[in-house]
């Protein structure tokens, strides 16, 4: 009898098994971190987002902005976080450019990295201080010429997407601007609301209030067709750059190791987030796409954005830094 009751309870006991990390996932808030100011359009993303993720996780996505080198501060401390679901990345061009940009990353953006998600992407917007005495992107380009270096832009960081996007319309058309680098597209943005720079290839999003306010002037959008919510402004290509296109896409990163369940369980939340009509809703009234994804689709993206960039950063003799 002893034995049997033995055998039993064994049989019980083996049956009972710790709920998977999975399973539990999440137990406490997930911190989401924005390696940029607040202001910009990853940090608008990414806020729109977490809202949503905290509805589905059932737990607070918390947004935290590290602005800093051009996105590499708040970059490396989700790659030295611990891989357990518990630090998101909301990553953007720059993560794409620094591979090339930079001799010593403190970070291997293929290796320390596990794809989520692809999030959104939204164009870029030129857009100038309504003092510039210019009106459409042909005046602007030829008063930009006819005093080369005085003008001056903006852009959130040397290497950021609103640097090397300008740097590429800047030499189709042999036009010299001063470049003045800032942590994030917002602090660049308020510098040209105050006059103290001349223009900015922002992202979308985060300058379209100002657009629609008349405080800053739009010369044209960098995506193939016009914007939904500003059509009266025409692409760049038609402003006279023909053949010019540049989206910022933005994705979401958790460090290397992070468990296959995890990652799925936050693929399949975020996804369902994106596809919702409430976010995506927030998402077009700010000029951005949802664009959700499986995460190998995100990898062989990042795989391919990497080749391309580091072709263009190079043609373009930028210097590493």
């Amino acid at each position: 009898m002893r034995r049997v009751a033995a055998t039993l309870l064994a049989t019980f006991l083996g049956a009972i098994t710790p709920a998977s990390p999975a399973q539990s996932y999440p137990t406490r808030p997930i911190r989401f971190v924005v390696p940029f100011a607040p202001g910009g359009g990853n940090d608008i993303t990414a806020r729109i987002v977490a809202d949503g993720l905290t509805v589905a996780l059932g737990k607070p996505v918390i947004v935290d902005n590290r602005g800093g080198a051009a996105s590499i501060v708040g970059t490396e401390i989700v790659a030295r976080a611990a891989p357990d679901g518990y630090t998101l990345l909301n990553a953007g061009a720059s993560t794409v450019f620094n591979v090339a940009l930079y001799q010593k990353l403190p970070y291997d953006t293929l290796r320390d990295f596990t794809p989520v998600t692809l999030l959104a992407e939204q164009p870029n917007i030129l857009v100038a201080h309504p003092s510039l005495p210019a009106t459409t992107l042909k005046e602007f380009i030829a008063l930009a010429r006819s005093v080369p270096g005085k003008f001056t832009y903006g852009s959130s960081g040397v290497g950021g997407g609103t640097h090397l996007a300008m740097e590429l319309l800047l030499m189709s058309q042999k036009v010299e601007l001063v470049h003045v680098p800032y942590k994030g597209t917002g602090p660049s943005l308020t510098a040209l609301l105050g006059n103290e720079i001349s223009a900015s290839l922002s992202t979308y999003a985060s300058a379209l209030p100002h657009v629609r306010s008349g405080r800053l002037r739009a010369f044209g959008v960098t995506s193939a067709k016009r914007a939904s919510t500003l059509p009266e402004v025409p692409t760049i290509a038609e402003a006279g750059v023909p053949g010019y296109e540049y989206s910022t896409r933005y994705g979401m990163l958790v460090p290397a190791g992070t468990p296959r369940a995890i990652v799925e369980k936050l693929n399949q939340a975020t996804v369902g987030v994106l596809n919702t009509q409430e976010t995506r809703q927030k998402y077009l009234a700010n000029g951005i796409e949802p664009t959700p994804s499986t995460p190998a689709a995100y990898a062989a993206h990042l795989k391919s954005e990497i080749g391309k960039w580091s072709k263009v950063i190079r043609a373009a003799k930028i210097p590493p830094q």
